[in-house]
């Protein structure tokens, strides 16, 4: 069978920065395993597939090696391919997805998710954490999925030279450094979770789910300005409500292809 395929640059007004994703539609999903081995012939931090439920659609999330359960920038990617390509009259389009149902806003230019916040606890600096990052951390926090460590600056956090091998072995599937931010922006980080076959994400949205909420009570503020310095870099624009969290940012298309299966 042939399908459609799209690769966009995600939370990023410019080609070949922000984070590539492919955008797969489909009449029906595949067997898991084909759905898997699109993705890591993709090779990208990403790989979405659609599939038309209704007026909305349902939504899966690949990387290289592993389905995830929440992604933020491949849902960026997904609803931009929706209202640009399969359906431009439309201005939001709403995805079913293992995290619930996520909303995509058409916005000018920018899109706009409705994700769920992800609170974080403070936990105990282990030294398997120090020589994960090859840093010693200010404050160290968690959730079920991921790990936040808070660094000393921004240049702390774009300079660091952490030991992959090593974060693929602890206890949560990635882990985000970050610090207060500095220009314009009101937090930098970035995000490591070589376990699910990405060693650096470029732009990660589900990591603002939990960097927003940590960020918002301690600048006395709800909307936030953030970069990801990663090598390709990207910004998010975030705004806290109780328990959810938007983030706003752009996309560029950069391939419309088909792919035989």
């Amino acid at each position: 069978m042939r399908a459609s395929l799209f690769q966009l640059d995600a939370f990023t007004t410019r080609r070949f920065a922000g984070n590539p994703a492919a955008v797969v539609p489909l009449d029906r999903f595949l067997s898991d395993p084909d759905l898997q081995a699109i993705a890591a012939e993709n090779n990208l931090a990403e790989s979405a597939f659609l599939v038309r439920d209704g007026s909305d659609y349902r939504l899966r999330w690949f990387t290289p090696t592993t389905e995830v359960p929440l992604c933020g920038h491949a849902t960026l990617a997904s609803g931009a391919v929706v209202l640009e390509r399969l359906e431009p009259t439309r201005d939001r389009v709403v995805f079913h997805t293992a995290s619930g149902p996520l909303m995509v806003a058409r916005q000018g230019a920018k899109y706009v998710m409705d994700f769920p916040a992800r609170p974080s606890q403070r936990v105990p600096t282990t030294e398997r954490i120090r020589t994960a990052l090859g840093a010693d951390p200010f404050e160290v926090y968690a959730d079920e999925f991921n790990y936040l460590v808070l660094l000393a600056d921004a240049n702390a956090v774009r300079e660091l030279a952490p030991d992959f091998a090593a974060i693929g072995r602890l206890d949560r599937g990635g882990l985000m450094v970050t610090a207060p931010g500095d220009g314009p922006f009101d937090f930098v980080s970035r995000y490591f979770a070589p376990a699910k076959g990405i060693p650096e994400d470029p732009v990660t949205g589900s990591a603002h789910c939990m960097l927003a909420p940590f960020w918002a009570p301690r600048l006395g503020k709800t909307e936030l300005r953030a970069a990801q310095v990663s090598p390709r870099g990207g910004e998010v624009v975030c705004r806290v409500g109780s328990d959810r969290v938007e983030l706003e940012g752009s996309c560029v298309f950069y391939l419309d292809g088909t792919i035989e299966i």
